[in-house]
């Protein structure tokens, strides 16, 4: 059954309020305040700082190697994949709404750096630990800061056997015509499709993408008119989805504040739990519900099985290891849960 998901204005505002930035007289103070953390970094300075406090400076990260000099990766998955939802936007996203740091949580990695390739690296092996095959990386378009950071996670995915994808956010605040769609297709295809390290099904670049309360098919029809280069394309749900004249290759739920959801012969969706900074808990955490969650998400055969999400600190929802769910493999909780049930 189709289920809300949070607001899309929590989401935008979160990652894209860049004036909102620390000054750097702050951040040095944030950083001091945080030290010790394992990798910690504090917010990056404000666009007018030439300062510099992780090595990478404003803008695209430093070149990486061409897809064709990358090392090749293993075959590529075939459903069902275990996939989980990533966010590559920090150091920004630690301070929202003048809050810093902004989650309720403790990272066990600190407040780091996405563009950080011993981060990546990190997050990549605990993802592997889970059993976790593919991260789904949150992009907001050609040029934006996520789209900076996505050659790093491919570069650091090379060897190890992990795939990424894009998860197309413009989708869930505007209404993207077939144009916009074919020009992001194609930029997405030209400069990652072909990556060894990028996820492809039966050879075409997978992109999932957001949605928000108002879709109907005509969300359906724009993706289905746009997409003339031969992407996967799998939508997120809304209601009367599957009696849409276009339907996509796939279909999924993106709804962290509930515990499970399950879309038959396309997507099992699972969180552990959903507890925004600055609010109170809409779904509480339980291990044992969250172990039962795996186990019926493996259960149900699904071609796409969904964790939301690894590293969505500002609404609570990651797995990613945190001081709040230690384990004795250092993986936490929740990714020892994925570990073992598979």
């Amino acid at each position: 059954m189709w289920k809300l998901s949070p607001s899309w204005g929590d989401r935008w505002l979160r990652v894209g309020r860049l004036g909102g930035l620390l000054s750097l007289g702050l951040l040095l103070a944030a950083t001091s305040a945080c030290a010790g953390a394992p990798t910690a970094h504090g917010p990056t300075p404000e666009p007018s700082s030439t300062a510099s406090l992780t090595g990478i400076s404003r803008g695209r990260p430093a070149p990486v190697a061409p897809a064709s000099t990358r090392q090749e990766s293993a075959p590529q998955p075939s459903l069902p994949i275990r996939a989980a939802f990533y966010y590559p936007w920090y150091p920004r996203g630690w301070l929202q709404d003048g809050t810093f740091p902004y989650t309720n949580y403790h990272p066990s990695a600190g407040y780091y750096d996405s563009a950080d390739p011993a981060v990546i690296r990190q997050h990549i092996a605990a993802m592997l630990y889970g059993n976790i095959q593919v991260g789904i990386a949150s992009w907001w378009g050609p040029d934006d800061y996520t789209d900076t950071v996505f050659p790093r996670l491919l570069h650091a995915a090379g060897g190890t056997g992990f795939r990424w994808a894009i998860y197309y956010e413009l989708e869930g605040i505007s209404n993207p015509a077939p144009d916009r769609i074919r020009s992001d297709l194609t930029y997405i295809r030209d400069h990652y499709g072909s990556d060894p390290n990028y996820l492809r099904i039966n050879g075409r670049f997978v992109v999932f993408v957001y949605g928000d309360g108002q879709d109907d098919c005509g969300m359906a029809d724009r993706w289905s008119q746009g997409n003339t280069v031969g992407a996967y394309v799998d939508l997120k749900v809304f209601p009367g989805y599957r009696s849409c004249d276009a339907q996509p290759d796939g279909w999924h739920q993106y709804a962290p504040a509930v515990a499970t959801d399950y879309e038959a012969g396309y997507s099992y969706t699972i969180s552990p739990g959903f507890w925004k900074a600055g609010e109170q808990p809409r779904l509480d955490r339980d291990p044992g519900r969250w172990r039962r969650a795996v186990r019926a998400m493996v259960a149900s055969g699904a071609p796409w099985q969904l964790v939301t999400t690894f590293n969505e600190w500002g609404e609570g929802t990651a797995v990613e290891p945190a001081r709040e769910w230690s384990s004795a493999s250092g993986y936490g909780t929740y990714l020892d849960a994925l570990h073992s049930i598979r």
